[in-house]
């Protein structure tokens, strides 16, 4: 069934305009590729910047997908930090939108920490903010985490913000004067111990002032509260699973839920995948086992890398697993933040689904490749970088500008921030099962670039005419894999 399942530090996760980024399967062998060449073994030298720029050009000039898209005439002399001597040598790349803030410098500590458990430091909460009018939301809420205990949750506006109470500043004022990245700053690092007040506004209209203390928890990939259940649907057994992020504990969050669904009969799902910006590539293939039983021994996916490392090229097939349900039509439900690993398993079913499958909401990020990690363990560095890309059984992999341009049907419909997850009257879901029940004919299509078309809806009870997720430009692993997680 391939090596995705079992060994390589594989990755599939978006940077979404510097959102999402890269993971290690922790599960399998470790990181792939040793020095491709010399470097320094002792002391400060082997990790100096210079030792560290060797050390990245090597392991592009050497994997790197797009080697006719490097450019290998930039002076490493010229800068003074490791990301944006990579960013440079990626540009052309990145200038035809096939490495957007994919391949980049991590730390293997903090990322296999958060693959590993979900660890992470923050408010524990995601944030997205309207550019129609210069308001960030709290569109998500993580359990656990300090902000919910507090009343963050979805739907609760953010009025303003400061280290103490006498020193708040307006997020009006924040997003005129720098927009996002100012109300970024303002949150400060995602350091325990890092405290914030903020004056909210409810979604009854009620404002209060509150302090929130940052602090480490573990992100639920699927929620306790509304990650996983069966909707009735007129009497009809619909599974609703919402997946945040593909990391180890999900396998047996989605295991757990697919149990139930099966027993329940339930052969029709809504994948909610709005927020998702990817993962580890073997959590991608085990949520398409769940739902494919009738395709065990079929192609799941392609995995093909630059023709000097064809030998590493592998194809996945479906497997069996216990929990397993045939599925007979899939709504999944996409955003921007949608990306990667999520865009694989939507891309997988279109062969054997077609017309009986949608993308419900707004048009996905776009990536269809996928990282290796490099590691020098002495430095804690992991490179992230973009080694392969993925196709489905019918070779399409060619959804650079997002899944709308090949998904066969597409639903447009809002996120509505004002109704819970999970509820059947929040506007994707009630799209989604619209589609379950009335086909193609039921629905508005997706432009291929237009992730915002479905905001636009006056009497829709998404707050503004557009919103996208708050984002730092050098995100944490948590924040490259939870696009607007704080």
């Amino acid at each position: 069934m391939g090596r995705g399942r079992t060994a390589l530090s594989i990755v599939l996760a978006g940077s979404l305009a510097a959102c999402g980024g890269g993971g290690s399967d922790s599960s399998g062998s470790g990181p792939i590729g040793s020095n491709p060449t010399s470097t320094p073994t002792s002391g400060a030298s082997e990790c100096s910047l210079s030792a560290r720029q060797d050390f990245v050009r090597a392991v592009l000039d050497e994997w790197y997908l797009f080697p006719d898209l490097l450019d290998t005439g930039v002076n490493k002399s010229a800068y003074t930090d490791l990301q944006s001597y990579i960013d440079a040598l990626v540009a052309p790349a990145r200038a035809e939108s096939k490495d957007r803030f994919f391949t980049y410098i991590t730390s293997i500590a903090e990322e296999e920490a958060y693959y590993n458990s979900g660890s992470n430091a923050g408010f524990g909460i995601r944030l997205g903010y309207d550019t129609g009018s210069n308001r960030v939301f709290v569109i998500e809420g993580f359990e656990g985490g300090p902000g919910l205990a507090q009343g963050l949750d979805r739907g609760v506006e953010l009025l303003a913000v400061g280290a103490s109470a006498s020193s708040m500043q307006t997020i009006s004022d924040l997003m005129a004067s720098g927009g996002p990245r100012a109300v970024i700053d303002a949150l400060g690092p995602s350091d325990p111990g890092v405290q914030r007040v903020f004056q909210i506004r409810e979604t009854s209209g009620t404002e209060r002032q509150i302090t929130v203390t940052k602090a480490e928890y573990p992100l639920d990939p699927v929620s306790d509260r509304y990650g996983a259940k069966v909707l009735d649907d007129g009497g009809k057994k619909v599974g609703y699973i919402n997946l945040r992020t593909f990391i180890g504990p999900a396998e047996t969050d989605l295991r757990e839920a697919f149990a139930d669904f099966r027993a329940q009969g339930v052969t029709e799902v809504i994948v909610d995948f709005r927020y998702n910006g990817g993962g580890l590539v073997r959590i991608a293939e085990l949520m398409g086992d769940l739902m494919g039983r009738d395709y065990v021994g079929q192609v799941f996916s392609h995995t093909t890398l630059r023709p000097s490392k064809s030998s590493e090229n592998e194809t996945d097939l479906f497997g069996a697993q216990n929990q397993s349900i045939a599925a007979t039509k899939i709504a999944f439900i996409g955003t921007g933040g949608t990306a990667s690993a999520s865009e694989l398993v939507t891309n997988a079913f279109i062969p054997y689904l077609g017309t009986d499958m949608a993308l419900v909401g707004t048009n996905t990020y776009g990536k269809p490749v996928g990282q290796y990690a490099f590691d020098r363990s002495n430095c804690d560095d992991r490179l992230r970088a973009v080694t392969f890309k993925t196709e489905n059984a019918d070779g399409q992999g060619e959804y650079f500008t997002g899944l709308a341009s090949v998904v066969p049907v597409t639903c447009r419909a809002t996120d509505d921030i004002l109704s819970p997850l999970g509820d059947p009257g929040e506007a994707s879901i009630a799209q989604a099962l619209a589609f379950l029940r009335g086909g193609a004919g039921v629905c508005s299509a997706i432009g291929d670039r237009d992730a915002t078309a479905a905001l636009r809806d006056p009497t829709a009870r998404s707050i503004t005419a557009r919103r996208e997720v708050l984002q730092p430009d050098r995100p944490t692993p948590a924040q490259r894999e939870t696009p607007g997680l704080f």
